[in-house]
Parts: structure tokens; C-alpha cells; sequence
């Protein structure tokens, strides 16, 4: 429990000093006009109080990625809670923040414009590519693990209701809806609502932790893998551990939500607590869980609950029983299964407005959304339906999604070391330099040894990420041994 406590610490300093620092390295001006104020449209851009725009980035943000990625993450014992501090802050944070940011000043562009802005057309449609097969692949994984977690709470009653099925074609038509609508007839309303569940939820769990004091691993107790017979087995830490723990520390998939709220802040110098802020908050939601599923795997509690499998969505539902009564169960599960919905949603919106950018179709007519959103739609039931035949269905989908969602962090990173290499008078670039080279070297050493890629010896993966991390930086200072910087932000 101690190296719970320092590690929620380390994230709230964090916030404090290194957000404070990068809010500098970004100039945030309280005196430019935001594109909520400059291209008000009534659709996407709309002005509203930074309270609520918070909440919805954290929800947004935040679906059951620092829920299922921290318990799955857990397993491997407390260096999940290093990847979790270290990813947040140094990683995570800096990847939302400089990223809305760029976002902001350019008029609320969608993540594909971000990338052909600072890396050119070709750049633009190979990402917008691959963004919109990650956000495909988050709407599919944010539809599966509630529809499980629904139909298990409903196996009281008789068939449709029990039916995994039903469940997701009841939270396909809210995507329908609520993709379609104006942001501020259901996101704006009710997100926030959802956004206080997790967080009560959260709080409720850490209180729990406080009063059971559970025996859990330590720093000092050492690093390595802690559970071999919990699904880990044959799993070194690196690289799988940081692309099991995603949304938690740092995710590809945040950048493609930052244009919602890019297009509804109203000052600049709201988008600290924004953008790093809800990054920092999602860390500590995925500490607690990672420290609550630790108890539940090493301190008796798989074994006191019963649970049949160390599955997340099992986790998740057996330990809102066992831990906050009938009550704070309630709310943990309306919270579990609220986010990965209300994450679904925005991400299947975020891919109907970048596309809609990359072919220039206004927004504001009906028909033209439900000619992106329809094909949309039809490819992330597509994609679920083929993966509920398999009863590794889940697991399966969400490897996918975090080697993916990670390499998109990767475009992220290099293109706002881009960025900030053009703008940064003294080397401020650094601060993105850094986590991009560390990502590209899990990303590239992960595809090449797991089993669903290269499948190459584990004992390679050291010496694959010191390859890439050191041909990455050299390409990256080769190619921009003439670029002249320090053009005025």
C-alpha cells in the first residue's frame, strides 16, 4: 500500500510542477479567441463551462481503459504502478495537452489535420486511415465489455435480457443517437453525470483500500513479473506491460477525442486542467484499480470472491460487490459501464468528424452525417460480431486495440516533437523527443515478439527497442538538419 500512496502523490505533484512547466513551453495566451468562440456552428463548436468540458474529456478519455488496462496490468505486480506515474505525467499528459493545444490555435482540428499540418498530405491520409480503424476497434471493445457486464446482471431475469446480444444492440442505438446529435443535447448533459459516477466510484474504492489495508506487492519487493499463473505466463515486462496499461498512461486514442472539447473551450488557459488534468485523473483511477486488483490477485481475493476467471469485466463486477455494498456497487457498476459506452460514442463521433474534414462535407445537414455514420456503424458490428464467436473474443479485440492505440501515440509524439523542434528557441522539444523514442521502441519490439505479430524470441525485445530508439533518433535530427527553428508560436 505504501507504493499505492507514493505513486498518487508523485501524480498530483506531477500536475502541479511538470503541467505548469509544459503550459509554459506552450505559450497558452488567455487573450486569443478559441474556436468555440471564432466558428460557433451549434453542431461542434459550442462554448461551454470548462466544468463540463473537463468532465466530458476525463469521460471521454478515459471508457474502461484505466479500468480493464490497470487490472490486466496489475498482474505483473507494482511496476504497473511505475508505468502508471512515469507514463502519466512525463507521457500521457504532455501527449493530450501539447496536442490540444496545436488543436486549439488551428481552429479545433480533427487528429488526421493535425498530422497533414505538421507532416504533409501523405502523412494525413495514412493516418486518418489507421485512426479510423482504432476508432472502429474502441467502439467494438466499448460495446463488448458492458454488454458482458449487463447481461450478467441481468441473468435474473429470462431471455432477451440476459442476452449479451440484446445489450449491444440497445447501446448501438444510443451510439446512433448521441453520435448524431449536436454535442450539447446528450454529451453535454448527461456525460458529466457518467464522469462523477467514475470518479465517486474511484473514491469509494480508495476509501476501501484505506480501511482494509490490504497486503499487496511493494517496490521493494521487486519488479518482475508477479503472475505468471494469472494469464501473464511467457509475458516479459517489456514491452507488454505498456501496451496493456494504455488509456492508463499514455494513448494514441486521446488525441482523436481532444478536437470535441478543442471546439468547446472557451479561454486557453482552461486547457491545462483539461487536457493534462483529466490525463493526470485518469492515472489515479487506473492506480486504484491496479492497487484494488492487486489485492484481488495477490491477497486472497480472487479466492474469497469466488470469481471464475481473472477476466476484467469479472474483476470489475466481483470486486464492486465485495467492496462498496449494494449501494456503492450500484454506482461502480453504473460508472464501469456508463464510461466504455459514453468512450464508444465520441470515438465513432471523433471518426465522423475527421472524416467529414478529410472530404470537406458540412456537418450541419442530417443526411451528410448518416452517410459517414452509417458505413461506421456497419464496420464496428462487423468487427464484434466475428470476435463474440471466440471466448477470447475480448482479449483479443483489446491486444488489437492497445498495439494500435500505442502506435498511434507514436505518430503523436513524433509529430509534435515536429512541432515543438519548429517553435522551441532552447530545446523544449525534448519533452515529447523523449516519450516518442521510448514508445517507438515498445511498439516496434511488442509487434515483432507477440505472438499476433513477428512472434520472434522475447529475449530479442531489448535489444529490437535499442535498435529502433537509436535509428529513430538519428533519422529525426538527419532529416532536420536544415529545418530553421524557432518560428514564433
Amino acid at each position: 500500500m505504501y507504493s499505492f500512496l507514493i505513486s498518487v502523490a508523485a501524480l498530483i505533484l506531477g500536475y502541479i510542477f511538470y503541467g505548469r512547466y509544459v503550459s509554459r513551453v506552450v505559450h497558452a495566451d488567455p487573450s486569443l479567441p478559441t474556436p468555440a468562440v471564432t466558428q460557433a456552428d451549434g453542431v461542434d463548436y459550442i462554448a461551454m463551462p470548462t466544468w463540463k468540458v473537463f468532465m466530458i474529456q476525463f469521460l471521454n478519455i478515459a471508457g474502461t481503459g484505466p479500468i480493464f488496462g490497470a487490472i490486466m496490468g496489475a498482474k505483473f505486480g507494482p511496476a504497473c504502478f511505475l508505468w502508471i506515474v512515469f507514463g502519466c505525467i512525463f507521457a500521457g499528459a504532455v501527449h493530450d495537452y501539447v496536442s490540444g493545444m496545436v488543436m486549439l490555435r488551428k481552429g479545433g482540428f480533427s487528429y488526421n489535420e493535425l498530422i497533414g499540418y505538421i507532416f504533409g498530405d501523405k502523412a494525413r491520409t495514412v493516418v486518418s486511415v489507421l485512426v479510423t480503424l482504432l476508432l472502429v476497434l474502441v467502439g467494438a471493445v466499448f460495446v463488448y465489455s458492458p454488454a458482458i457486464i449487463l447481461g450478467s446482471m441481468a441473468a435474473v431475469f429470462e431471455d432477451p435480457f440476459s442476452s449479451m446480444m440484446f445489450w449491444v444492440l440497445i447501446i448501438f442505438t444510443y451510439y446512433l443517437i448521441a453520435s448524431l446529435l449536436p454535442i450539447d443535447k446528450i454529451i453535454g448533459r448527461i456525460y458529466p453525470l457518467f464522469a462523477i459516477c467514475i470518479l465517486f466510484m474511484a473514491v469509494g474504492l480508495m476509501a476501501a483500500l484505506l480501511i482494509h489495508w490490504p497486503s499487496i506487492p511493494e517496490f521493494w519487493d521487486g519488479l518482475a513479473n508477479r503472475a505468471p499463473s494469472l494469464g501473464v505466463e511467457g509475458q516479459d515486462i517489456f514491452p507488454c506491460l505498456f501496451v496493456t496499461v494504455a488509456c492508463g498512461a499514455i494513448s494514441g486514442f486521446h488525441a482523436t477525442q481532444s478536437p470535441l472539447m478543442a471546439r468547446c473551450i472557451k479561454n486557453e488557459k482552461y486547457a491545462r486542467p483539461v487536457f493534462y488534468g483529466s490525463m493526470i485523473t485518469e492515472g489515479l483511477v487506473a492506480l486504484i484499480w491496479a492497487a484494488v486488483s492487486s489485492w484481488f490477485f495477490f491477497d486472497g481475493g480472487f479466492e474469497a470472491t469466488g470469481a471464475p476467471d481473472g477476466q476484467a469485466p469479472t474483476v470489475v463486477e466481483y470486486v464492486a460487490k465485495h467492496w462498496l455494498g449494494l449501494a456503492g456497487g450500484v454506482l461502480a457498476i453504473i460508472g464501469v459501464v456508463a464510461a466504455p459506452i459514453t468512450t464508444g460514442d465520441t470515438a465513432l463521433r471523433s471518426a465522423r468528424l475527421m472524416i467529414a474534414d478529410f472530404f470537406h462535407l458540412d456537418q450541419k445537414p442530417m443526411k451528410n452525417r448518416l452517410v459517414i455514420t452509417v458505413p461506421l456503424f456497419a464496420a464496428t458490428i462487423g468487427l464484434l460480431w466475428f470476435n463474440m464467436a471466440d471466448a477470447q473474443g475480448f482479449n483479443n479485440i483489446w491486444r488489437y486495440f492497445g498495439w494500435l492505440n500505442q502506435t498511434l501515440a507514436c505518430f503523436t509524439l513524433w509529430a509534435l516533437t515536429q512541432w515543438l523542434y519548429t517553435h522551441s528557441e532552447i530545446p523544449h522539444y525534448l519533452i515529447t523527443l523523449i516519450p516518442a523514442l521510448f514508445m517507438s521502441a515498445v511498439c516496434v519490439s511488442f509487434i515483432m515478439v507477440d505472438k499476433m505479430g513477428m512472434n520472434l524470441p522475447a529475449e530479442l525485445s531489448p535489444y529490437i527497442a535499442a535498435f529502433t530508439s537509436t535509428v529513430a533518433a538519428v533519422l529525426f535530427f538527419v532529416l532536420n538538419r536544415h529545418t530553421k527553428t524557432y518560428q514564433k508560436l
